[in-house]
This record gives C-alpha cells, structure tokens and sequence, in this order.
C-alpha cells in the first residue's frame, strides 16, 4: 500500500509517517519501480502499535524502548511496568497541574456573573489587567 493509504488506515498523517521513518521507529518500506514507498502489513501492525502508544501519551523515547523490546524481547532488558508506572506518574503530575488551573480559572470566573457591554465593568478583564499590572488576582494571588 502507498503512504496516504497506510496514513488512512491508521489515522496517522502522511508527515509523521515520514517523521517516524527517519527517527527509526518505522522500518522504511520497500519501493516500486516508480520510486512510491509500498508499505505492507507488519508497517501497519507497527503504525497501529506506536499510534497506540502516543494515544497513551508515551513520550517518543519510551515508545522506541518498547519498539526494541518488541522486536527483540531477550536482547533488550525493559521492566515495561516501570515504564507504564513513569508514564502514570507524568499523567498524574499533569492532572494535579490542570485541577490547579481549573481552580485558577474558576476563581477568575466568579468575578464576572454576566454580559457587561462596556467590558470595563467586567471583574475577569479588571483582574486579567490587574494581573498584567503585576498585582495579585482571584487566580494567582500574591503569596
């Protein structure tokens, strides 16, 4: 199959195909006569695979560790759970940060209960630009 077909039947644009080829992740296919790259089922099954993985979140590095240990599980020393554990510990760091800024933007938004046509009277443009003035607002108020 030709590289927009393969990107169709993954869901992985054309780019990161070719991205993911220079980086060693995905092996570069054979080519035709007329110089297409013809990609065949295991480029699909390791596509699907890496696409999974990045939906997971998985940094790039990490997913080529699991990459080699797929394709060499005795040659390559990988505790895949200690990976999963670092990965949840990354997701769990990124939660704890966007309930942070949940509350922040929260706060921000009990200063304003309505449409105010003048905009002046608006408590969140009065606390953004208070902010921008370097003094405490609801969401990031001096310590």
């Amino acid at each position: 199959m030709q590289i927009k077909e393969l990107a169709r039947a993954t869901g992985v644009d054309v780019e990161t195909i070719r991205f993911y080829e220079k980086e060693g992740l995905l092996p570069e296919p054979a080519r035709l006569d007329n110089g297409y790259r013809n990609y065949d089922q295991p480029h699909l099954e390791r596509l699907s695979f890496i696409r999974h993985c990045r939906a997971l979140d998985m940094p790039l590095a990490d997913v080529k560790r699991l990459l080699g240990f797929v394709d060499d599980p005795d040659g390559h020393s990988l505790n895949v759970d200690q990976l999963v554990d670092e990965q949840l510990s990354r997701v769990r760091a990124r939660l704890k940060s966007m309930r942070a800024l949940e509350k922040q933007l929260l706060q921000l938004r009990s200063r304003c209960d309505g449409v105010h046509p003048d905009g002046a009277s608006c408590g969140i443009l009065t606390e953004l630009v208070s902010a921008a003035h370097g003094e405490a607002c609801a969401c990031h108020p001096h310590t």
